[in-house]
């Protein structure tokens, strides 16, 4: 249902006086991808509203919440490190609350109570309007809410944003895809959509509130559909928003993307030149394991209409090696569609079995561990190649940042700023510029991850 009211602008971001509480003190660190990063926000949007105050070290806090990925068990195994160092911090903090939320959650449930002994609390996604209710609960006792909702979305809750410039709004939650070898489906539910005048007061919010750019999020974004509104459609509506500069959509589905969608992207200036388009594998056979619901045939055509609508498009991927029966063969082709993409950057992870998917119940991993590690080191190699080159290309060019504030390795005696090209690429500089300012700069440098330059003046 389509809230009836509209939230305040100035509660996106949190207002100091009015948080200073008597539920105490909360910090929230996350792990996995950009709908996480969103959870965080929206669970600090509903935590400060019943009476929390945000802290930024677990030191200070009296509740610590850890919002967690369970894509591989790589990333669960590290939440479990984690959460149990945090758990120390109870030596000199005895009534400390430790809480894990997200897609671990999630996935591992009531387990986590033998796991991660010192957790107190576990929530899923669908669970976050409970969580002031569940930390009224003594910490004596084990606080589970994992159940599913097809009906949440959160639309009438303001999150507490992290960043100035950027802001994550999720469109679409839940996926409905159920390929084999991924959790996200039984640990995030079925696809449901956001009604777009929700997302368009949002993205009218961020604008009284100084952002410039906003990213529509989704597992699958492109397959939005709330009433007649596509996702085509709601690209043009938030487009249409006075204020926005840039717009960014991140994951599209290869299968699900329509001429509609690219037409808009080349007709609307305000859309990012800039994809993440997931392919998981150069191998017909590894698709169909997959059950990625394409071929490599119709990913390529799908690429070659793209550029040919966006010839500067920024292209970045998926890629998993060492899935279910995976041969040397079908790594080749990975590697082989790889060189003809050249995509600009990927995400590259070797096959991680998930409890609850299909592949874990129905198709052995019965890649060796060691020829996993060898494909994704090979992996890495040739991508990093590939990024360099395409990188040291544009040495010599001008280009668009929207600055994002101070560099991480930015130092008293040399500060470095940085900012984002339209492509999503990283560009460090060396005078300062305002936030959310649009500066020309002219590269100088560059490595496979980062563009170095000095911005114009005039």
């Amino acid at each position: 249902m389509e809230s009836s009211e509209r939230p305040d602008p100035a509660t996106i971001q949190p207002c100091q006086e009015t948080m200073a509480a008597v539920a105490g003190n909360v910090y929230i660190e996350t792990y996995g991808c950009q709908m996480n990063v969103a959870d965080s926000e929206l669970v600090a949007g509903i935590l400060t509203a019943s009476g929390y105050r945000l802290v930024n070290t677990p030191e200070e806090a009296d509740v610590i919440l850890v919002n967690t990925c369970a894509v591989r068990q790589h990333a669960e195994n590290r939440v479990l490190g984690r959460v149990a160092q945090l758990g120390g911090l109870r030596r000199h903090r005895p009534h400390l609350r430790l809480g894990i939320l997200g897609c671990m959650a999630q996935h591992q449930g009531r387990t986590l109570q033998q796991q991660a002994p010192g957790v107190s609390l576990v929530a899923g996604p669908d669970a976050y309007r409970q969580l002031p209710r569940l930390l009224a609960g003594s910490q004596d006792e084990f606080n589970l809410d994992v159940r599913l909702d097809r009906t949440e979305c959160y639309t009438d809750l303001a999150p507490v944003r992290e960043g100035r410039t950027n802001a994550w709004i999720p469109i679409i939650r839940g996926c409905d895809r159920f390929c084999t070898f991924c959790v996200v489906p039984f640990v995030r539910g079925r696809e449901r959509s956001l009604p777009p005048g929700d997302i368009l007061r949002q993205v009218e919010d961020l604008v009284a509130a100084g952002f410039r750019e906003v990213t529509l999020l989704g597992q699958t974004v492109n397959a939005y559909r709330h009433g007649d509104t596509g996702f085509a459609a709601l690209l043009r509506q938030v487009a249409a928003v006075d204020g926005i500069l840039r717009i960014r959509f991140v994951s599209p589905y290869p299968a699900g993307f329509d001429a509609e969608t690219i037409a808009v992207m080349a007709s609307t200036p305000k859309i990012c030149r800039a994809l993440h388009l997931p392919v998981q594998s150069g191998s017909d056979t590894q698709l169909q394991r997959m059950r990625r619901g394409y071929t490599v045939d119709q990913y390529r055509h799908l690429v070659q209409q793209l550029r040919q609508a966006l010839p500067d498009l920024t292209l970045t991927t998926d890629l998993i090696t060492g899935f279910c029966g995976e041969t040397e063969a079908d790594f080749q082709q990975t590697l082989a569609l790889m060189e003809e993409i050249r995509f600009d950057a990927a995400f590259m992870f070797k096959y991680s079995a998930r409890e609850g998917t299909l592949a874990y119940r129905r198709l052995p991993d019965d890649v060796p561990e060691p020829v996993k590690t060898a494909r994704l080191e090979r992996m890495i190699e040739q991508q990093e190649r590939m990024s360099l080159a395409i990188n040291r290309k544009l040495i010599g060019q001008t280009v668009e940042v929207l600055v994002e504030g101070r560099s991480k390795r930015s130092d008293a005696t040399e500060p470095r700023y940085y900012g984002r090209t339209e492509g999503g690429k990283v560009v460090v500089f060396g005078q300062p510029a305002p936030v959310n300012s649009l500066i020309r700069i002219a590269l100088t440098d560059a490595t496979a991850h980062t563009l170095f330059g000095e911005p114009l003046t005039g």
